[in-house]
Formats: structure tokens, C-alpha cells, sequence
């Protein structure tokens, strides 16, 4: 389909969880969530942030924004939003998709389509009618997609995070498929409908190329185990990134009793890596009985180990 230069509008901390910061935001929209999996009418409410969106409007420090490596493994990095303390971040799951089209495209429709497995994390995506992506040369990528992805109200800054989520998503999925050399910046061009100069969710321009904008991955997120996941007893390995090369961590196990109350198991500290090849990776290997547990991982930000507000937590089986 040809570009077209005419403008177009969308119509439409240990103490606890995210869980329960996130749902006074997704109470702000309560139709978000139901309609996810399936396209539909616009949400009466407009989803939004009650803070600036780091990286984008704030004075939040920069962190890096590295392109995935090059993986073996079939599973797609879909990246999500989620809340940590009173920020919103970009969360990445890998997730298991079929094969019909190519890695760009396959990780962009699981990002519109399909829920995160981790339930305190939410995508503003509608399932499109139609999504194509391409690349030419090794650095830029374009999305097309039909306008019903974008039937969602949001405000200026989760406008501004929806598009860099579709961003992060595309570029991570081709980097890690080997589509893209990875040493350089990846650029993504969004097309709707084939048509440029396109105001997604009535805030954002596109058309231009863009980029990953840094500050916006979460502080600390938990790779693996992923969400209610079950691992076998004995030795569990756990792996996650922080944004701060050599920062201290500080990590808690929670084991769940027959009455759903959750006590503490095991704490202890670690150090994300400093070394540029794995800079931020930190990995925790721990001996676990069978049981439901729940680990939470948060940066500290002071040299008496006072956590910082950052913190990812991930559900888990051993069985």
C-alpha cells in the first residue's frame, strides 16, 4: 500500500507486590483488561500514569537499552508494562508462539493478542486485523498494522510507553532471531495501514524512525523462573538484570501455606554483574523444597542495603 503524507488519528519495596499499585491503574480502565485477547470497542476510561514516564518526560536517569542476543531457543521476547513502586517500566517475557509468520511479526501479535503470564504486568494493544513487518538493510524495521490496534484510551505518557513497548518488542525479536546485527542502533518505522504521519492513541506522531529510548526497562526484572512455572526440587536456578552493572541486590523467597499466607524462607543478597558481556546479570542458585513460592528481587540503594522502591517478584512451583 502506498505512504501517504496525510495526517490520521487513533479513534478511540519487600513490603508487598506490585500487585496491589497496579490495580488502582488498571482501575482506571476496567474493560482494559477483558478485551486484550480480542479486538473491540474503545474503553470509556483513558488509562494513565500518575507519574512522568521515566526516560520519557522525567528527570529519571538514563540506563542503557542493549539489543537482545542472538538466542537458539523458538520462544519470542515480548516486552509488557508494569509497575514498580510508583514508576511504570518495560517488563520482557519470552513466551512460546507458532510459526506461521517471521520472529518480528510473531512476537508483535503474542505483544497484541495474548495476556503476560505475570499478572502484575498489562499491554494497552488491541488484536489487530492486520500486522506485516519487514526489514531492509541491517538496521531498520517497519511495522504495518491495521488502525483497530490502537482502540484503547490513554493519556500522552502511556501513549508515549505503548509505542516504545512495540519498539522494544520488534527490535528485541529481531536481534535474537539473528535477523539484525545487534552491534548497532536498530531503527523501527511504524505504518498504519500503510500510511505515514499516523497520531497513535490521539498522542504519539509516527511515521518517523525510531529508536529504544533508554530509562525505560525496569530497574530489576526476574528472567527465569517465568510466572507460576513449575521446576523440579534440589537446586533452582534463578537468573535475572539489573540496570546497574556491579549494584547490590537483595532477594527474598516467600513459601505459600496451605492457607495462601505467605513467610519468609530465605533472603539474602547478590551483585549484578559488572563485566560488559553480562553487565547487569545476576543469577542466584538455591536449594528448594517442593512448595509454591514467590521470589522478590529489589536494588538497594544506599551501602546499608535499604532497598531503593525497584522490585520484581515471580510466582513459582517446586515440584
Amino acid at each position: 500500500m502506498p505512504e501517504t503524507a496525510a495526517p490520521r488519528r487513533a479513534r478511540g519495596a519487600f513490603s508487598g507486590t506490585r500487585s496491589a499499585v497496579l490495580a488502582g491503574l488498571l482501575a482506571a480502565v476496567p474493560v482494559l483488561a477483558g478485551c486484550i485477547a480480542e479486538p473491540g470497542p474503545s474503553p470509556t476510561g483513558t488509562l494513565s500514569l500518575s507519574t512522568a514516564a521515566p526516560g520519557i518526560t522525567s528527570g529519571a536517569p538514563s540506563t542503557s537499552a542493549p539489543l537482545e542476543t542472538t538466542q537458539s531457543s523458538n520462544k519470542a521476547p515480548v516486552y509488557w508494562i508494569g509497575r514498580s513502586n510508583s514508576d511504570v517500566f518495560l517488563y520482557r517475557e519470552f513466551r512460546d508462539v507458532p510459526e506461521q509468520e517471521n520472529p518480528v511479526t510473531r512476537a508483535l501479535r503474542a505483544m497484541m493478542s495474548e495476556k503476560p503470564l505475570d499478572p502484575d504486568f498489562f499491554t494497552p494493544w488491541q488484536n489487530p486485523k492486520q500486522l506485516a513487518t519487514s526489514i531492509s538493510g541491517k538496521d531498520v524495521i517497519t511495522v504495518d498494522v491495521s488502525e483497530d490496534a490502537f482502540n484503547s484510551n490513554l493519556d500522552a505518557d502511556m501513549a508515549a510507553r505503548a509505542i516504545q513497548q512495540l519498539v522494544y518488542t520488534a527490535t528485541a525479536a529481531a536481534a535474537s532471531s539473528g535477523l539484525i546485527d545487534s552491534g548497532q542502533q536498530i531503527r523501527v518505522r511504524i505504518l498504519v495501514d500503510g500510511h505515514t504521519d499516523y497520531v497513535a492513541f490521539d498522542h504519539v506522531q509516527l511515521g518517523s524512525l525510531m529508536a529504544r529510548t533508554a530509562g525505560l526497562v525496569a530497574p530489576v526484572w526476574i528472567i527465569d523462573p517465568q510466572e507460576n512455572v513449575e521446576v523440579p526440587d534440589g537446586s533452582v536456578k534463578i537468573t535475572g538484570r539489573s540496570t546497574l552493572p556491579g549494584g547490590k541486590l537483595r532477594w527474598q523467597i516467600l513459601r505459600s501455606g496451605d492457607n495462601g499466607d505467605k513467610t519468609p524462607f530465605l533472603t539474602g543478597e547478590t551483585t549484578a554483574a559488572a563485566d560488559p558481556a553480562q553487565a547487569g546479570v545476576f543469577t542466584l542458585a538455591l536449594t528448594l523444597p517442593e512448595g509454591d513460592f514467590e521470589l522478590r528481587v529489589a536494588q538497594t540503594s544506599s551501602a546499608d542495603g535499604q532497598v531503593d522502591g525497584t522490585e520484581d517478584t515471580r510466582s513459582f512451583k517446586v515440584r
